[in-house]
């Protein structure tokens, strides 16, 4: 059975060293190669060609991060398992989605470890619990500052308008039901847009929905 083979990156030496025997009891991978900073991550890749890469990401030079999207740029194909001990949910959402397959703790167990390789290698992802409840906590947080950032730059007007065009009521339309002129709807759409940090109509509505801050 031909092994397959894996690209650890590191910045230390005991903890490569630590993966390497973890993974050499197992008859079904192989340590490809080695990887101490971001660099030499992307220069492994693209000589070796691994099955999958175990990556951390507080590297010194180019991130994990930064090293995530460069090689997911010239390998798609090739699975990456994110290794750290840092629980930031930040990170953990951002690898994810650059296209880790996985994220684990260092001091996850030797099960978790090689369930989380095998679910990568299937082309699945797999999150430990406690990294799934880091997620979803970073995430409810987010919701909520946008929701309170926005509430706070939009106007009651704004908001009125924008429910008014996720409705599909042309500008005309809108001025008529408000009493105001278009060139005003116009003004206050372009606040809007500001705002929000978007270029059109559809982009303000996709926005907004998404944020919570209108309904259809």
């Amino acid at each position: 059975m031909t092994r397959k083979t894996i690209l650890i990156v590191d910045d230390h030496f005991v903890v490569r060293d630590g993966l390497r025997l973890i993974l050499e009891t197992s008859k079904e991978y192989q340590v490809i190669a080695e990887a101490e900073n971001g660099y030499d991550a992307v220069k492994a890749v693209d000589e070796y060609l691994p099955d999958l890469i175990l990556m951390d990401l507080n590297l010194p030079g180019l991130t994990g991060l930064e090293a995530i999207k460069i090689i997911r740029q010239k390998h798609s194909d090739i699975p990456i398992i994110i290794l750290t001990a840092f629980n930031e949910g930040s990170s953990i959402l951002r690898g994810l989605q650059l296209g880790a397959k996985g994220y684990l703790l260092k001091d996850t167990d030797r099960e978790s470890f090689f369930r989380a390789i095998e679910s990568a290698l299937r082309g699945e992802t797999l999150l430990s619990p406690e990294i799934s409840e880091k997620i979803f906590s970073y995430k409810d947080k987010r919701e909520r500052e946008n929701l309170v950032e926005h509430s706070l730059t939009l106007s009651k007007r704004e908001y009125l308008i924008l429910q008014q065009v996720a409705q599909g009521f042309t500008n005309k339309e809108i001025a008529f039901d408000l009493a105001l002129s278009e060139r005003t709807i116009k003004a206050h759409l372009t606040n809007i847009y500001n705002k929000l940090g978007v270029n059109s109509r559809s982009e303000a509505v996709a926005t907004a929905l998404d944020k919570g801050l209108i309904s259809l």
